[in-house]
């Protein structure tokens, strides 16, 4: 048995062992995502999403999201994924451009980020969210434009889009410390984030993370989960897991996590979240989201006087157009989206 085989029948094994991890809350959304799920075949996704059925409580309307890379879904591959019983695609297209597509190393072609989706369309799925990146450099806005008009032209639900970060241990980061590639200025980007809220205001779509736009009725129950602080278990190497009270991170190695499941334990290192990590937790992703920040919950569950210790800079911000308050709950202009890292640092709790 190679190491793929044995690392699916690990993680199978980890859902038994995780069992009460969630207790007894009932599963809404699966998500196969990280490295490159859709070389699952259609026995091994079976495998994963009948043990989950048979351990954990599913909603009969669970979305079951699957993340894809363009090259990898043919035809043949989409009527599989369908067959397995995924009903909901995230598809990295990172953009229409096919030198854009080069400097970030994709495998994919421009062609490709165009036929995969709607081959994903005709084999019946009808839930389908694609990325985009933006901030890349380039003489003006006319590429980021056209990549809009070649999305809206798709007809997708969902498009999650974010700007693009340059890693150190990546050929852009290598070639940016070399100084052979440049990265865009801040206004640049700052200026592609502002056409895109306008253009998805135009098309329809509802901003109802910082990231991730929709038609209307169409957002990722999982995601919104994760912004609303619902509980999540995390399995397979990597994988995280939070129930409100600590986070688990799963040791990344595949053969060690293997050879710790065949033995019957979990590789995983905890962390507890004190009351002000909480609070930070929950400041962090629902400053985020149209939903906004409930300055009430913060008070009543995790203690921490929100309006008063923070009247000054609540004011300053509401001041300048970046912040509002609405019965007791914070929400960001889209001005002060693009500020959200900052603003949400300065609000920490300690």
């Amino acid at each position: 048995m190679g190491l793929k085989e044995q690392t699916i029948q690990a993680i199978a094994r980890e859902l038994e062992l995780r069992q009460g991890y969630l207790q007894g809350q009932p599963v809404r959304t699966v998500y196969f995502g990280g490295g490159t799920p859709s070389l699952l075949n259609r026995q091994e996704l079976q495998l994963l999403l009948e043990t989950i059925k048979e351990l954990y409580i599913v909603s009969e309307d669970a979305e079951i999201t699957l993340e894809a890379n363009p090259d990898d879904l043919t035809p043949a591959k989409l009527q599989e994924l369908r067959a397995a019983g995924v009903n909901r695609l995230s598809i990295g297209l990172q953009s229409f451009h096919e030198p854009h597509l080069r400097l970030m190393n994709r495998a994919h072609n421009a062609t490709e980020s165009l036929q995969c989706v709607k081959d994903a369309q005709a084999a019946g799925f009808s839930s389908i969210t694609v990325d985009l990146i933006y901030g890349i450099p380039a003489p003006g806005h006319a590429i980021w434009h056209r990549d809009l008009e070649t999305l809206f032209s798709l007809g997708v639900q969902h498009v999650s889009c974010y700007a693009l970060t340059i890693e150190p241990d990546t050929a852009l980061g290598r070639w940016s410390k070399k100084g052979s590639f440049k990265p865009a200025e801040d206004e640049f980007t700052a200026q592609q984030f502002e056409i895109l809220l306008e253009q998805m205001n135009r098309h329809g779509y509802v901003q109802y993370e910082i990231s991730n736009f929709c038609r209307p009725g169409h957002e990722s129950k999982h995601n919104s989960n994760y912004w609303r602080g619902v509980h999540y278990l995390g399995v397979g190497p990597s994988a995280h897991s939070f129930n409100g009270f600590s986070r688990q991170y799963n040791v990344s190695h595949n053969k060690k996590y293997v050879d710790a499941i065949t033995q019957g334990q979990v590789p995983f290192e905890l962390e507890e979240l004190t009351l002000p990590d909480q609070a930070n937790d929950y400041l962090l992703t629902s400053l985020r989201t149209i939903w906004g920040c409930d300055l009430r919950k913060i008070n009543q569950e995790y203690g921490y006087d929100f309006r008063v210790r923070n009247a000054a800079y609540l004011q300053e911000l509401q001041e300048k157009g970046l912040a509002r308050i609405e019965e007791n709950v914070l929400y960001l202009t889209d001005k002060g989206k693009l500020l959200a890292d900052q603003i949400t640092l300065e609000l920490f709790v300690e």
